[in-house]
Protein backbone atom coordinates (compact mmCIF):
# COMPACT_ATOMS: atom_id res chain seq x y z
CA UNK A 1 0.00 0.00 0.00
CA UNK A 2 1.03 3.60 -1.19
CA UNK A 3 0.14 6.48 1.07
CA UNK A 4 0.02 9.56 -0.56
CA UNK A 5 1.03 12.86 1.19
CA UNK A 6 0.42 15.34 -0.83
CA UNK A 7 -1.17 18.60 0.73
CA UNK A 8 0.55 21.84 0.85
CA UNK A 9 3.17 23.74 -0.50
CA UNK A 10 4.85 21.55 -2.79
CA UNK A 11 1.92 20.02 -4.58
CA UNK A 12 2.85 21.82 -7.67
CA UNK A 13 6.82 20.90 -7.74
CA UNK A 14 8.12 18.90 -10.28
CA UNK A 15 9.77 16.72 -7.67
CA UNK A 16 8.78 14.19 -5.83
CA UNK A 17 10.29 11.83 -3.10
CA UNK A 18 9.76 7.96 -2.14
CA UNK A 19 10.17 7.33 1.52
CA UNK A 20 10.07 3.21 1.58
CA UNK A 21 9.92 1.71 5.41
CA UNK A 22 9.75 -1.68 6.22
CA UNK A 23 5.93 -2.06 8.04
CA UNK A 24 3.05 0.03 7.96
CA UNK A 25 3.45 1.31 11.39
CA UNK A 26 6.98 3.25 10.12
CA UNK A 27 4.95 4.06 7.19
CA UNK A 28 2.09 5.32 9.01
CA UNK A 29 4.52 7.69 11.56
CA UNK A 30 6.53 8.84 8.77
CA UNK A 31 3.28 10.02 6.95
CA UNK A 32 1.76 11.81 9.58
CA UNK A 33 5.05 14.12 9.55
CA UNK A 34 5.00 15.10 6.08
CA UNK A 35 1.88 16.62 5.03
CA UNK A 36 3.34 19.93 3.42
CA UNK A 37 5.65 17.91 1.13
CA UNK A 38 4.70 15.95 -1.89
CA UNK A 39 5.84 12.27 -0.89
CA UNK A 40 4.86 8.99 -1.37
CA UNK A 41 5.45 6.41 1.83
CA UNK A 42 5.59 2.21 1.03
CA UNK A 43 6.52 -0.81 3.47
CA UNK A 44 8.26 -2.21 1.35
CA UNK A 45 8.48 -5.59 3.43
CA UNK A 46 11.20 -6.94 6.27
CA UNK A 47 15.18 -7.17 4.64
CA UNK A 48 17.14 -6.22 2.34
CA UNK A 49 15.71 -8.19 -0.43
CA UNK A 50 11.58 -7.30 -0.12
CA UNK A 51 13.30 -3.46 0.64
CA UNK A 52 15.13 -3.64 -2.91
CA UNK A 53 12.63 -5.37 -4.59
CA UNK A 54 9.33 -3.15 -3.40
CA UNK A 55 11.68 0.61 -4.45
CA UNK A 56 12.96 -0.83 -7.74
CA UNK A 57 9.09 -1.48 -8.69
CA UNK A 58 7.94 2.16 -7.51
CA UNK A 59 10.97 3.76 -9.21
CA UNK A 60 9.90 2.04 -12.31
CA UNK A 61 6.57 3.35 -12.59
CA UNK A 62 7.21 7.22 -11.03
CA UNK A 63 9.48 9.17 -11.24
CA UNK A 64 11.11 10.06 -8.40
CA UNK A 65 14.36 12.34 -7.20
CA UNK A 66 14.90 11.43 -4.18
CA UNK A 67 14.27 7.86 -1.89
CA UNK A 68 14.75 8.10 1.77
CA UNK A 69 14.74 4.55 3.57
CA UNK A 70 13.31 5.22 6.78
CA UNK A 71 12.09 3.28 10.32
CA UNK A 72 13.66 1.90 13.81
CA UNK A 73 16.37 0.13 14.14
CA UNK A 74 19.21 -0.63 16.70
CA UNK A 75 21.57 1.64 18.01
CA UNK A 76 24.86 0.64 19.20
CA UNK A 77 25.92 2.03 22.63
CA UNK A 78 26.63 4.46 23.54
CA UNK A 79 26.67 6.45 20.28
CA UNK A 80 23.16 6.12 19.85
CA UNK A 81 20.48 5.49 22.52
CA UNK A 82 17.20 4.30 22.38
CA UNK A 83 14.89 7.09 21.73
CA UNK A 84 17.81 8.87 19.17
CA UNK A 85 17.67 9.73 15.78
CA UNK A 86 20.49 8.44 13.46
CA UNK A 87 21.03 9.91 9.80
CA UNK A 88 23.45 7.79 7.48
CA UNK A 89 26.23 8.97 6.15
CA UNK A 90 27.52 5.89 4.80
CA UNK A 91 24.66 2.95 4.57
CA UNK A 92 26.70 -0.43 4.40
CA UNK A 93 25.78 -3.74 4.16
CA UNK A 94 27.72 -5.75 7.13
CA UNK A 95 27.19 -9.15 5.98
CA UNK A 96 27.67 -8.91 2.54
CA UNK A 97 30.49 -11.26 1.92
CA UNK A 98 32.63 -14.28 2.80
CA UNK A 99 33.91 -15.36 6.26
CA UNK A 100 36.89 -17.38 6.30
CA UNK A 101 39.57 -18.54 8.72
CA UNK A 102 40.99 -15.78 8.65
CA UNK A 103 37.62 -13.31 9.56
CA UNK A 104 35.36 -11.74 7.18
CA UNK A 105 35.66 -10.07 4.10
CA UNK A 106 33.08 -7.95 2.75
CA UNK A 107 32.41 -8.92 -1.16
CA UNK A 108 34.67 -5.81 -2.86
CA UNK A 109 37.34 -7.64 -1.14
CA UNK A 110 36.49 -10.50 -3.47
CA UNK A 111 36.61 -8.16 -6.08
CA UNK A 112 33.44 -7.22 -6.76
CA UNK A 113 29.94 -5.69 -5.50
CA UNK A 114 29.84 -2.84 -3.62
CA UNK A 115 29.04 -2.57 0.32
CA UNK A 116 28.40 0.88 0.98
CA UNK A 117 26.40 3.82 -0.69
CA UNK A 118 27.18 7.64 0.30
CA UNK A 119 24.01 9.93 0.70
CA UNK A 120 24.28 13.50 -0.40
CA UNK A 121 27.12 15.15 2.22
CA UNK A 122 25.11 18.61 2.43
CA UNK A 123 22.00 17.16 2.67
CA UNK A 124 23.13 14.93 5.77
CA UNK A 125 24.62 17.60 7.48
CA UNK A 126 21.71 19.93 6.81
CA UNK A 127 19.22 17.14 8.21
CA UNK A 128 21.26 15.93 11.07
CA UNK A 129 21.49 20.05 12.26
CA UNK A 130 17.61 20.37 11.76
CA UNK A 131 16.56 17.32 13.94
CA UNK A 132 19.20 16.80 16.20
CA UNK A 133 20.51 13.69 14.55
CA UNK A 134 23.66 11.59 14.76
CA UNK A 135 25.07 11.70 11.79
CA UNK A 136 27.17 7.90 11.22
CA UNK A 137 27.04 4.53 9.53
CA UNK A 138 24.10 2.84 9.51
CA UNK A 139 24.74 -1.11 9.10
CA UNK A 140 22.00 -3.33 6.44
CA UNK A 141 22.02 -6.79 8.40
CA UNK A 142 19.97 -9.78 6.92
CA UNK A 143 20.08 -11.16 10.90
CA UNK A 144 19.43 -8.87 13.42
CA UNK A 145 22.37 -8.85 16.31
CA UNK A 146 21.39 -10.78 19.07
CA UNK A 147 24.77 -11.16 21.33
CA UNK A 148 27.29 -8.64 22.67
CA UNK A 149 30.05 -10.76 20.99
CA UNK A 150 27.74 -10.30 17.70
CA UNK A 151 27.33 -6.38 18.88
CA UNK A 152 31.11 -6.08 19.34
CA UNK A 153 32.34 -7.75 16.12
CA UNK A 154 30.19 -5.69 14.29
CA UNK A 155 31.58 -2.43 16.00
CA UNK A 156 34.75 -3.71 15.04
CA UNK A 157 34.98 -4.11 11.44
CA UNK A 158 32.66 -0.61 11.34
CA UNK A 159 33.76 1.73 14.27
CA UNK A 160 31.45 4.58 12.79
CA UNK A 161 28.54 2.48 13.04
CA UNK A 162 25.69 3.88 15.10
CA UNK A 163 22.32 1.94 14.04
CA UNK A 164 21.48 -1.45 12.30
CA UNK A 165 18.71 -2.13 10.70
CA UNK A 166 17.60 -4.41 7.84
CA UNK A 167 16.29 -2.67 4.54
CA UNK A 168 18.45 0.09 3.94
CA UNK A 169 20.84 -1.03 1.68
CA UNK A 170 18.45 -2.74 -0.66
CA UNK A 171 16.53 0.79 -0.73
CA UNK A 172 19.72 2.10 -1.91
CA UNK A 173 20.62 -0.31 -4.56
CA UNK A 174 17.39 -0.05 -5.87
CA UNK A 175 17.91 3.86 -5.76
CA UNK A 176 21.05 3.89 -7.32
CA UNK A 177 20.45 1.83 -10.07
CA UNK A 178 18.23 4.46 -11.29
CA UNK A 179 20.14 7.25 -10.90
CA UNK A 180 18.46 8.84 -7.68
CA UNK A 181 20.35 10.10 -4.18
CA UNK A 182 18.98 8.07 -1.14
CA UNK A 183 19.03 8.55 2.20
CA UNK A 184 18.53 6.48 5.44
CA UNK A 185 17.07 8.01 8.54
CA UNK A 186 16.31 5.40 11.90
CA UNK A 187 14.77 6.26 15.18
CA UNK A 188 16.45 3.85 17.43
CA UNK A 189 14.17 1.20 19.27
CA UNK A 190 16.61 -0.68 21.22
CA UNK A 191 20.30 -1.03 21.83
CA UNK A 192 22.07 -3.24 19.72
CA UNK A 193 22.82 -6.74 21.18
CA UNK A 194 21.56 -9.59 23.52
CA UNK A 195 17.64 -9.29 23.05
CA UNK A 196 15.81 -7.65 25.95
CA UNK A 197 12.79 -7.31 24.22
CA UNK A 198 11.34 -5.86 27.49
CA UNK A 199 13.93 -2.89 26.72
CA UNK A 200 12.45 -1.94 23.78
CA UNK A 201 10.49 1.19 23.19
CA UNK A 202 9.24 0.74 19.95
CA UNK A 203 6.36 3.38 20.40
CA UNK A 204 8.84 6.34 21.67
CA UNK A 205 11.13 5.33 18.66
CA UNK A 206 8.17 5.66 16.21
CA UNK A 207 7.11 8.96 17.97
CA UNK A 208 10.74 10.14 17.36
CA UNK A 209 10.23 9.17 14.10
CA UNK A 210 7.47 11.57 12.95
CA UNK A 211 8.97 14.23 14.88
CA UNK A 212 12.32 13.82 13.15
CA UNK A 213 10.38 13.65 9.70
CA UNK A 214 8.25 16.79 10.67
CA UNK A 215 11.82 18.68 11.09
CA UNK A 216 13.04 16.62 7.77
CA UNK A 217 10.40 19.09 5.60
CA UNK A 218 11.95 22.59 5.75
CA UNK A 219 15.26 21.26 4.72
CA UNK A 220 13.91 18.94 2.00
CA UNK A 221 11.86 21.91 0.38
CA UNK A 222 15.06 24.01 0.51
CA UNK A 223 16.51 20.78 -0.98
CA UNK A 224 13.68 20.50 -3.64
CA UNK A 225 13.94 23.50 -4.69
CA UNK A 226 17.85 24.16 -4.94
Amino acid sequence: MVLQVQEGLLTTSSVRILVATAVPAERDAVARALTHLTVDVIAAGVGPAAAAAATATALATTPYDLVVSAGIGGGFQPGAPVGSLVIADEITAADLGAETPDGFLPVTDLGFGTVTHRPPTALVRDLATATGARAGVVLTVSTVTGTAARAAELHARHPRALAEAMEGFGVAEAAVAHGIPVLELRAVSNPVGPRDRAAWRIGDALAALTEGFGKCAPVLESWKQA
